[in-house]
């Protein structure tokens, strides 16, 4: 911004240049006595007219005087205009620089927020590669076993029977129950005495190896149903039993 230049316009000058003649004049008419000559005066106009030029020196000095106090005034306002750019531009630099320092910390937030995420990201496909490694090296399961088959005949019967004895440690081979059984019912599971003693108290000996109620109620194997005449049911509660007394359905020879 340029100084602004001071300059006296035309009717400052000429006001002031008129003020001082015109004390220029009335000091000279104040000195010259009254039905004075021209002679007379002539010394006394002199003395007017060296006080008239003391009066324009001074309407110089006032027209200096007020040259200097408007620049003054134009300084100090051109003083305060500068105080002011300046303090304006101190601020927009501090916000400029506050407004910097902020752009650089969000940006290095998300920076580090992205590489934050994209390490997670790594570290998922990782592990996923190498749960798809180990699914791959993993021999592959075996089928699950079908449910054993066994014949609907003395024959499965017996068979089906010592697996499950053998899952409850109970002991006995195939030849024994085999001969137990043809000598109590001949391989009938329906067989039933209504002849002996136990008949004769009410509670006859019933299925393939003869078992009466009571017998089958205690020594009932868990996982056969609960029914004396079932063929499985009786062959395990019966060979159960024959262990408890026995030592195994083996030795079994003649009625039990």
């Amino acid at each position: 911004m340029s100084a602004p230049s001071i300059r006296m316009t035309k009717a400052r000058k000429v006001s002031i240049a008129g003020i001082a003649t015109a004390g220029a004049a009335a000091i000279t008419l104040s000195l010259v006595p009254a039905g004075a000559t021209p002679a007379e005066a002539a010394p006394v106009n002199t003395k007017a007219a060296a006080s008239a030029a003391n009066v324009a020196v001074s309407a110089e000095a006032v027209q200096a005087a007020v040259l200097s106090t408007g620049l003054d005034a134009q300084k100090s306002n051109l003083d305060t205009q500068v105080q002011a750019a300046v303090e304006k531009a101190v601020q927009t630099k501090a916000d400029t620089k506050s407004a910097a320092e902020t752009a650089v910390k969000k940006a290095a937030a998300e920076a580090a927020a992205k590489k934050a995420a994209a390490a997670n990201a790594a570290k998922k496909r990782a592990a996923q590669a190498q749960a798809a490694t180990r699914a791959a090296a993993a021999p592959a399961a075996a089928p699950a076993a079908a449910p054993k088959a066994y014949a609907n005949n003395l024959d499965g019967w017996i068979r089906e029977a010592l697996d499950i004895m053998d899952k409850h440690d109970i002991p006995g081979t195939y030849n024994g129950l085999h001969r137990n059984i043809i000598r109590e019912s001949s391989g009938n599971p329906r067989a039933i005495n209504n002849w002996d003693i136990n008949a004769q108290n009410g509670i006859p000996s019933k299925g393939l190896l003869q078992v009466i109620q009571p017998t089958f109620n205690a020594y009932h194997v868990k996982g056969t149903p609960f029914d004396l005449y079932h063929p499985v049911a009786n062959i395990v509660a019966a060979a159960n039993y024959a262990a408890d007394r026995y030592g195994s359905i083996d030795n079994v020879f003649g009625a039990y």
